[in-house]
């Protein structure tokens, strides 16, 4: 009998394979349609509208809605630039297994940063202009090239004949880049499953760990006075570049307590960014007021109560630093985009059956790191209770930038990838 199993499954990864190779030029002109249909906030309906179609195609149940923002932002977990979605829908696509499987979300952000200086692209970002195996565009690697791995996955299984027992519950969310509310309303809607899987671009490599972050601002206070005699006035410029070095001291202090060997490879697992400063109004005034922004990294082992605990505490003791602060202490809020931090257990059937996978269709052994930054697998984890990883094709550090592309053959071996993991986790009708 496991032998017949064993057999069975070398059959699928073979068909599996052959026909993902059958129709590359079917996925890239997915991808490449995609990729065209600028999806910045606020735009993001017209991408949306190609997944709904490709899922129909598909026969999935397809949920299309605006997420409620009067509703979302009363969560505790809300984090947008917004509040008002309408014309931003949320698609999700579920293919219901016959029973007795596990259930898996394949989850996916529509939503891209704006191109930025054009300037800077060598080619128009939203072309997907195909050059030497690579596909550039905005959103490309971050994260459209993923959603396309995961439609692939699902279209291979089906046109092979394969029926699963599990749930596979497709996303594709808005939101992700301002912090996550398309993921958050999908939660609340009441999609969850056993597991989950979000192919954001991590160079093929396996992250059960993903970083947190949260929005900080720091307003500095000085004393106003003629730029002729500065010296009867005091700088809050210059007291600001304390501030920096003694945030700057917190985030050294963050991370030499993280032994994690996932973050061996990853200089600031934690880091704490200064972002944006502004201050003063006038060349020939003393500045008297300074305003800090930046972003405050979270460990996957730490709540962002605790995180904001700390910053607070830290910064109470600059008054030790410098007698000023003591007269007029800083201020701290934090506002804006947040991401909550999120884990996957090592030894869990997914990173098990995943890892494994990987194995079998690319005959190595995968890297497994934490993620450098946020993505969607904390809401899902934590808010959602629906275990996540990220793996998915892509280059980490094209994200966001000029001339971001992809390797396509990364998109079909992630494809490859995924629908066999599809058919260990979700287990598959055997007639």
């Amino acid at each position: 009998m496991r032998e017949q199993l064993a057999q069975l499954k070398e059959n699928i990864k073979s068909e599996v394979h052959q026909w993902l190779t059958d129709h590359q030029e079917e996925g890239i002109n997915l991808l490449q349609s995609l990729v065209q249909a600028d999806s910045t906030q606020g735009n993001e309906a017209e991408a949306q509208q190609i997944v709904i179609d490709t899922l129909n195609e598909l026969g999935l149940d397809v949920d299309r809605w605006d997420p409620d923002g009067e509703s979302l932002s009363k969560h505790p977990y809300f984090a947008s630039s917004r509040d008002n979605f309408n014309g931003s829908p949320n698609v999700v696509g579920v293919q219901k297994g016959t029973g007795d499987g596990r259930s898996i979300i394949f989850n996916g952000h529509i939503d891209v940063v704006p191109a930025g200086d054009r300037e800077q692209w060598d080619f128009d970002p939203y072309s997907g202009k195909v050059v030497d195996g690579k596909m550039y565009g905005r959103g490309v690697t971050d994260m459209k090239g993923g959603n396309v791995a995961m439609l692939l996955a699902i279209k291979a299984l089906q046109n092979i004949g394969i029926q699963l027992k599990g749930d596979v519950i497709f996303q594709s969310v808005v939101e992700e880049e301002s912090g996550g509310s398309g993921t958050l309303a999908a939660v609340l809607k009441g999609y969850k499953a056993d597991a989950a899987i979000i192919p954001e671009p991590t160079n093929m490599k396996v992250f059960p760990k993903q970083q947190g972050s949260m929005w900080f601002r720091v307003h500095v206070k000085g004393r106003s006075a003629h730029g002729g005699t500065r010296y009867q006035g005091v700088s809050a410029i210059e007291k600001s570049l304390a501030v920096v070095d003694h945030i700057r001291q917190l985030e050294k202090k963050r991370n030499d307590r993280i032994s994690d060997p996932l973050y061996q490879n990853i200089p600031i697992p934690i880091p704490i960014n200064v972002g944006k400063i502004e201050g003063g109004d006038w060349p020939s005034s003393v500045a008297d007021l300074v305003k800090i922004e930046g972003r405050m990294g979270i460990s996957p082992e730490e709540t962002m109560e605790n995180a904001k605990a700390e910053m607070e505490e830290w910064l109470e003791k600059l008054k030790e630093v410098n007698p000023w602060f003591e007269e007029s202490p800083v201020r701290l809020e934090w506002f804006g985009a947040r991401w909550l931090p999120g884990s996957i257990d090592l030894e869990h059937k997914l990173m098990n059956t995943l890892v494994s996978t990987y194995r079998d269709v690319l005959d190595e052994e995968p890297i497994v790191e934490a993620s450098p930054w946020g993505t969607d697998g904390g809401l899902l984890t934590e808010v959602g209770s629906t275990p996540s990883l990220v793996f998915g094709p892509g280059v980490t550090g094209m994200a966001h930038f000029p001339n971001e592309y992809i390797e396509l053959d990364k998109v079909f071996e992630v494809a490859e990838i995924m629908a066999l993991t599809l058919v260990d986790w979700c287990g598959i009708e055997e007639s």
